[in-house]
């Protein structure tokens, strides 16, 4: 494995990190045994992945919880997230500290590293930024998490709208960016800002189903033509990526898709997730292989440099 610092908190982490979310949710939403997910997560730490992220909304925490009961509590980066409570809760800053202490207790621990706002929206932003960053610093300076974190809704935020936002507080130790070879607007339009404030990124979206499966990728890059923001022509119909699977350049279309994540500046950690262990070993492997090259890189600025309405799913 390979480490970096993940910005203003110093800490080193993993280049790659275990999401617990995603459309497996380390295999409980395909039908694996608990014991089959806890594996995954032990299998993550034996490659010396050191940074596991959950989230209340996922159902992943317990699963976290018992698969690090063994593990020393200062060897991991534990981060979760909670969607914040909306306006109309009655008491939605108490409501996201008993969110928190719930965690706490499924997670086997005192502490999570990282806390996270989960998916906000660009209009809700504003008012989760006044609402719950003093809870958190709160719950901060009673031990409760180390970070104070936020994350975007990629999917339906596309363009970072939210993120542009919070790029200009002080208050954001860590976020979570979605970016991706068909999407790489980030890289212009927040982590300018990540690295001027040092802000610690975890990247997530590097490969979803439009870089796993061929259909959904023509169905993608059919709109984004549609849209003017792929040019037509611009990419074979038939094979529209086998320019990344070319000799010399990666052995698949996700393994180019997370090297494309891992060497953008910015980015400390790529999230992959996985309910199979042999899955999860191949995704690490990638994270851990060079930049691809140059004139791949190149190529794909022409194609996809432009692109900010899609997420990849």
């Amino acid at each position: 494995m390979e480490y970096t610092t993940l910005g203003r908190m110093g800490w080193r982490v993993s280049v790659a990190g275990l999401g617990c979310g995603g459309p497996s949710r380390l295999g409980t939403a395909t039908g694996k045994s608990e014991q089959e997910s806890i594996a995954v997560v032990r299998r993550a730490l034996d490659l010396g992945i050191n940074l596991i992220d959950t989230a209340e909304v996922y159902g992943t925490e317990a699963i976290v919880g018992k698969a690090l009961a063994d593990t020393p509590r200062d060897q991991v980066i534990v981060a979760t997230k909670k969607l914040p409570p909306s306006r109309e809760h009655a008491d939605p800053a108490g409501e996201l500290r008993r969110g928190l202490e719930q965690s706490l207790r499924k997670l086997q621990t005192d502490y999570v590293d990282i806390y996270f706002l989960h998916g906000v929206r660009p209009e809700q932003y504003e008012y989760a930024y006044q609402t719950f960053v003093p809870v958190l610093s709160r719950l901060r300076e009673e031990g409760k998490l180390r970070a104070i974190g936020i994350t975007e809704a990629f999917i339906a935020d596309p363009q970072h709208r939210m993120l542009q936002q919070a790029v200009t507080a002080d208050c954001w130790d860590v976020m979570m960016v979605g970016l991706s070879l068909l999407n790489p607007s980030a890289r212009t339009r927040v982590f300018p800002r990540t690295q001027g404030r040092n802000i610690g990124v975890l990247g997530m979206f590097a490969v979803r189903r439009a870089l796993s499966q061929p259909a959904h990728l023509k169905a993608l890059l059919d709109g984004l033509r549609s849209s003017g923001q792929l040019a037509q022509g611009a990419c074979q119909e038939e094979d529209p990526l086998g320019f990344l699977t070319a000799k010399d350049v990666a052995a698949s279309i996700p393994e180019a898709a997370y090297r494309f994540c891992r060497y953008e500046p910015g980015m400390h950690t790529v999230l992959t997730g996985t309910g199979n262990v042999e899955h999860l070993q191949e995704n690490v492997a990638s994270l851990l292989k060079p930049p691809l090259p140059l004139a791949v890189l190149q190529r794909l600025e022409q194609l996809f440099g432009r692109v900010d309405s899609v997420s990849g799913d």
